[in-house]
């Protein structure tokens, strides 16, 4: 009787754990991904822009042409935008800011590397071709992709983030301030959806993010600082952007990198 009953106590346990009710684990929650922008070597440098606005170009060669065997502490990479911070203003043309440009820059050693009607692949391309590489910039301000309006916009950040890339490369150490797309008629939202994107590169030690759309509110109708034709820069525009620039600039002139 005392075997039988041992042997019925241990079916009984084993019963018994066949039976519990065994809490279920929670469900794994897969963690937050935020989707990964193409890799920077999909845009394919271009020099269409250079055979067909050779003069633009020309300008620029001859802006690294003279600044040869000097130093220079800041390059400015662009557009017309850029390239036009260094021309003087005309009546047929009073979107140029070289009074503003000699105030800020004529006593530092700053080049103007901008070329106008320049894409983002474009600005690659005259980086692996313009004889830029003898020189230690400190700093880099790159405001580029305006002209980029026949891709979406998540394309023009993939752009910008290469030319980010290349200066780098090109330039080791230097600082970068990456100035924001500024808004234009062609293509607002696109610009301001490009710039929400961009404005994740940077990091505020080798990259610095530079907001200037925003000091441009909407006057009206068009912005402030932009001209008659709702996408290039008055000379109150190009003062905008080089008094709001001055403490970061300043700040990382003098940081010693």
């Amino acid at each position: 009787m005392k075997k039988f009953a041992t042997v019925f106590f241990l079916i009984t346990c084993a019963c018994a754990a066949q039976t519990a009710t065994v809490p279920p684990s929670a469900p794994a929650v897969p963690p937050r991904t935020i989707p990964a922008l193409p890799p920077s070597s999909t845009v394919t440098p271009s020099d269409d822009n250079y055979k067909s606005h050779a003069n633009f170009n020309h300008q620029c060669e001859a802006q690294v042409a003279g600044m040869k065997g000097k130093p220079v502490d800041v390059i400015f990479i662009g557009d017309s935008i850029t390239q036009n911070f260094i021309n003087s203003p005309t009546d047929r043309w009073p979107m140029a800011g070289k009074e503003v440009w000699d105030k800020h820059y004529a006593s530092r050693n700053v080049l103007n590397f901008g070329v106008g009607a320049d894409r983002t692949e474009n600005v690659l391309w005259r980086m692996d071709h313009m004889d830029i590489r003898d020189f230690r910039p400190r700093v880099a301000v790159i405001m580029i992709g305006t002209n980029n309006t026949r891709v979406p916009a998540d394309a023009i950040a993939t752009g910008v983030k290469a030319v980010v890339k290349k200066t780098q490369d090109t330039f080791p150490g230097v600082k970068i301030i990456l100035v924001s797309i500024l808004p234009n008629a062609r293509a607002t939202q696109k610009m301001a959806d490009a710039n929400r994107v961009i404005q994740t590169f940077g990091d505020d030690r080798t990259v610095f993010y530079f907001d200037l759309a925003s000091k441009m509110p909407r006057e009206g109708d068009n912005w402030k600082g932009v001209g008659r034709d709702h996408l290039h820069l008055t000379q109150e525009g190009y003062e905008l952007w080089a008094s709001e620039m001055e403490p970061l600039l300043s700040k990382l002139l003098s940081s010693g990198s």
